[in-house]
């Protein structure tokens, strides 16, 4: 887990056009209040994610960095009603937009209390994330408030589940408190951004290899933002822009069944 143990706050960003330059993301979504930023805290090994007993305290996408133009991607909860309208609209519009836009985007960590899967709002998720042809890795969390016995019971229940819904799924018990779960995720997670790295294609001799990814700036070594949140140069953000026929930029290709579930669709649900 030495990659996730080496991450460090990046950056926090209220538009996908302040989105970083990025190689690869893994992104946390999820109920409010489900221990998503505790699974983050537990999978880095520090107290990056700020963890609350109100729901609904992360209202901007954050980005964790793992030091090669890759990152850990926090995304605000959703399922939390108490959130007047004018405040609710572009949270969905952002989470929305990265979801469906996100390029780097390698697939999604979708947490859930143990003690209450797949809710409504977890079910459509996983239905309108499914098109996008990108896996999903379920973290049923507070594994420790159950008994074993128990917890495989719903383990089961669950991976039975999910298989209709997306088939593209994984799932585990996780426990941030008693950090078990840790190293079957953090493999899940790294094999992801293992697949999404650049790959070389050729060493001229004597010379480097040469990274050459459409789309990708040959990861890079990222450093900690300045004292004000500064970037140095180089660490552009990526800009995805919607064209008015639906069609996005920056996106990979996909299989015709996804572009006719997804393409042009907004969020079509309230998730908060």
């Amino acid at each position: 887990m030495s990659s996730f143990r080496s991450a460090f706050f990046f950056k926090s960003v209220a538009s996908l056009a302040d989105a970083p330059a990025s190689a690869g993301e893994i992104a946390f979504a999820g109920r409010s209040n489900t221990g998503k930023s505790s699974a983050i805290n537990a999978l880095t090994g520090s107290q990056l994610a700020f963890v609350s007993k109100t729901p609904g305290r992360t209202r901007l996408i954050n980005y964790y960095a793992l030091g090669t133009e890759q990152f850990i991607v926090d995304l605000p909860g959703y399922g939390y009603a108490r959130v007047p309208d004018a405040t609710r609209a572009p949270w969905e519009r952002l989470l929305g937009g990265y979801l469906q836009t996100r390029a780097p985007l390698c697939g999604l960590a979708l947490v859930m209390d143990v003690r209450h899967p797949l809710t409504e709002l977890d079910q459509r998720m996983l239905g309108w994330f499914y098109p996008t042809g990108k896996p999903v890795h379920v973290l049923l969390t507070k594994a420790d408030k159950l008994s074993r016995e128990a917890a495989q019971k719903i383990l089961r229940r669950v991976e039975a589940e999910v298989a209709a819904l997306a088939p593209n799924t994984s799932v585990q018990l996780f426990s941030s408190l008693k950090k078990s779960g840790l190293e079957q995720a953090a493999a899940v997670f790294r094999a992801w951004l293992e697949a999404s790295a650049p790959r070389s294609v050729g060493v001229a001799p004597g010379g480097e290899p040469n990274m050459k990814t459409p789309g990708k700036t040959g990861g890079g070594e990222i450093k900690a933002p300045g004292p004000k949140g500064e970037i140095s140069p180089g660490q552009n953000a990526l800009r995805f822009k919607a064209s008015r026929s639906g069609r996005r930029s920056g996106r990979r290709p996909k299989s015709p069944r996804a572009s006719e579930s997804s393409r042009g669709k907004r969020f079509p649900w309230r998730i908060f």
